[in-house]
């Protein structure tokens, strides 16, 4: 390759100027305005404490959950006067009251859960009656003594609001009330128990009530079990003009000229509250009770409600009753009913 010499002095200056431009540029470099203390005597860094004031909260824990449901049901039948295909014009309205209070601290647990159920169904030509009436309160203190299992005192109040009637034809076939068959406190239950609870989550639980006494009172004078003579001398006439020495025999496993009766016994109590789906829940409570006087003819009571929630507000409802106790009827008693009305869950 042959250079051309004319261009070496090109070369040496840019070299050259390249060489002063690097030198200007170090020359730019700052150090850090730092300099190293030689004196190894001098005075030690303080700290000073800054106190942060933090504002006093007025924190409470809560230990109580409340649950509160209100709800109105209504059904009603109406059919033209030339409606010849059956039918009776009927109405009914029934309320529900349903409270449930938990306090939960440590191992201990106290429940109390208060049901109220109202209603009355009223059939053309015929009387006005009840066909749901209930009250029940439930209370139960328990302590923890595993993961689900835990021993309990229980209390439990039941009674109804109004009087069940018996009814009959007069001479013209209307409806007629012709006698009485239940009241407010007649009967009355209460009900303490003691034993162990089986609880695997928030939703099932199972007592075993190994120490259960029960009382049974009848406080509706009109429904006192009474002997043949008291019941002469109350009302005038016997209560079995075919036999003047039989009286009214026991009510409500009462017996004759008592307004109480006690009874110790096993009881089994089972209660589910669960959701099946988001807006389909299922509730029932079964209990067996077994006096220890005649423990194989046990009382059982099967509650079961199945509610379908089609908006916040409204329900559609299905549930029903299964009862035996010979204290009120050799046989199986039962009802079932169909609503649907307006229920307020709280909190919602």
């Amino acid at each position: 390759m042959h250079i051309k010499f004319y261009l070496l002095p090109v070369f040496i200056l840019s070299l050259g100027a390249i060489t002063v431009q690097a030198q200007d540029l170090r020359e730019l470099r700052v150090k850090p305005d730092s300099t190293i203390s030689n004196n190894v005597d001098g005075d030690a860094l303080t700290i000073k404490n800054i106190n942060v004031p933090i504002p006093k909260l007025d924190l409470q824990v809560n230990y109580w959950k409340h649950w509160t449901k209100v709800g109105i049901n209504f059904n009603q039948a109406q059919f033209s006067e030339n409606w010849s295909l059956g039918g009776l014009n009927s109405y009914a309205i029934g309320g529900i009251l349903w409270h449930k209070s938990e306090f939960n601290r440590n191992n201990f647990n106290f429940t109390s859960e208060i049901d109220m159920k109202y209603g009355k169904v009223k059939n053309e030509g015929q009387l006005a009656k009840p066909n749901n009436d209930r009250i029940f309160w439930d209370n139960k203190l328990s302590y923890k003594l595993a993961k689900s299992w835990a021993v309990y005192l229980a209390l439990t109040y039941e009674t109804q609001f109004d009087n069940a009637f018996l009814y009959g034809k007069d001479v013209n076939g209307d409806e007629i009330i012709t006698g009485l068959k239940s009241s407010f406190m007649a009967p009355g239950y209460f009900t303490e128990s003691f034993g162990l609870e089986y609880k695997p989550d928030q939703t099932f639980s199972l007592r075993f009530g190994t120490g259960t006494a029960r009382q049974t009172l009848i406080l509706d004078d009109r429904l006192k079990p009474r002997n043949a003579r008291d019941y002469y001398e109350k009302y005038g006439r016997y209560p079995n003009p075919d036999d003047v020495t039989k009286g009214t025999g026991e009510i409500f496993g009462v017996k004759e000229g008592r307004t109480f009766k006690n009874e110790l016994a096993f009881q089994l109590t089972a209660d589910l509250n669960r959701n099946l789906s988001k807006n389909l829940n299922l509730k029932a409570r079964y209990n067996l009770f077994a006096d220890y006087e005649d423990i194989n003819d046990p009382a059982h009571r099967l509650d079961a409600t199945l509610t379908a929630k089609i908006t916040s507000l409204i329900n559609v409802g299905l549930g029903g009753t299964v009862l035996y106790d010979s204290a009120l009827d050799g046989k199986v008693q039962w009802n079932q009913m169909l609503s649907m009305g307006l229920l307020l869950n709280l909190p919602k």
